[in-house]
């Protein structure tokens, strides 16, 4: 049977595809059935695999069987896919679902169409480029602006000249830009009947609630039973993160921590440096300190000890 022209046009284009799923002849300590040489004997095609190059040697496998064994093109186009996927595996280099649905336009042109090639099952089972580009791009996308964390540094520095009555609304809005350089979903300062909460942010399926302090006195266990009580009047999933620049008092801290489960975390101004100084990302710093309060019960632990505690795990992350 004459092959059309888009027949012709396509089959150089399916070769130039396979060249990569399979060796032309087999390794001489390799499994035989892993080539396209191979396929061919399998298939009863071994006199349309010539000897010599392995892209013309191929379009040569597929133009013959197209002309004189029509009936043997899609099992010839199946068995190169199935043994190409172990094959390339075995290599690190995948068959991607991008190559197979190249193959499945080629082969329209060339009047077929084999249902196994596009099976959505077997598809999204492929790695994909598309997807790994997207996925590269997401994480480019979290890439912090260093600009920006060192504008925050100034900004902080800043803060320690204000006259005190100003700072703590100075200190709301630089919280609130940090949050925002690393995707928090922050919102602002609300009210509610008898209280505020300095505002609240969203990370991995939790909603911390935001208590925000910049004082001379180092913060005791009465502010942190204050806050404790805001959160959990509000729901059984709500967590809080407090921030206080001087930090806590020690004695504050255990009597805390002592007896009562806790759904608190805690960070200090030298936390906040440490963030800004790149020792560890704000989101990672959370994520820990949520970790170590679970595990230990502890409401306050500095970044550097999380880096410590925790420092093959952040290794990993960085």
């Amino acid at each position: 049977m004459r092959q059309s022209l888009e027949e012709t046009k396509a089959i150089p284009d399916i070769a130039k595809l396979f060249y990569s799923f399979l060796p032309g002849n087999p390794h001489p300590y390799a499994d035989y059935s892993i080539s396209f040489r191979g396929i061919a004997l399998e298939l009863g095609l071994g006199k349309f695999w010539q000897k010599g190059s392995k892209l013309p040697a191929i379009t040569n496998l597929l133009e013959n069987t197209l002309d004189f064994k029509r009936g043997m093109f899609c099992p010839l186009i199946i068995e190169s896919v199935k043994r190409g996927i172990k094959y390339r595996a075995n290599k690190g280099e995948e068959i991607t679902r991008e190559e197979i649905e190249e193959l499945n336009q080629l082969l329209l042109k060339v009047k077929f169409k084999i249902p196994e090639l596009w099976d959505k099952a077997f598809l999204d089972s492929l790695p994909s480029t598309r997807r790994r580009k997207k996925e590269e791009e997401k994480e480019k996308g979290k890439e912090i602006d260093k600009e920006k964390l060192e504008q925050l540094k100034k900004e902080l520095i800043k803060l320690k000249n204000i006259e005190p009555q100003k700072r703590g609304y100075a200190f709301e809005r630089f919280l609130q830009e940090l949050f925002d350089l690393f995707n928090l979903k922050p919102k602002g300062p609300f009210r509610l009947v008898g209280e505020q909460i300095d505002g609240s942010i969203e990370f991995e399926g939790h909603v911390y609630l935001i208590e925000a302090k910049w004082q001379r006195e180092l913060t005791g266990q009465k502010d942190l039973l204050v806050f404790r009580e805001k959160v959990e009047s509000k729901s059984t999933w709500s967590r809080g993160l407090f921030i206080t620049y001087s930090g806590f008092t020690r004695e504050g801290l255990e009597a805390f921590s002592r007896g009562r489960p806790t759904n608190l975390i805690a960070m200090t101004g030298e936390d906040l440096w440490a963030l800004l100084e790149g020792e560890m990302d704000l989101d990672e710093a959370i994520r820990l300190k949520s970790r170590c309060a679970a595990e230990t019960g502890k409401v306050m632990t500095r970044v550097y000890e999380l880096k410590t505690l925790y420092y093959s795990e952040v290794k990993r992350r960085e």
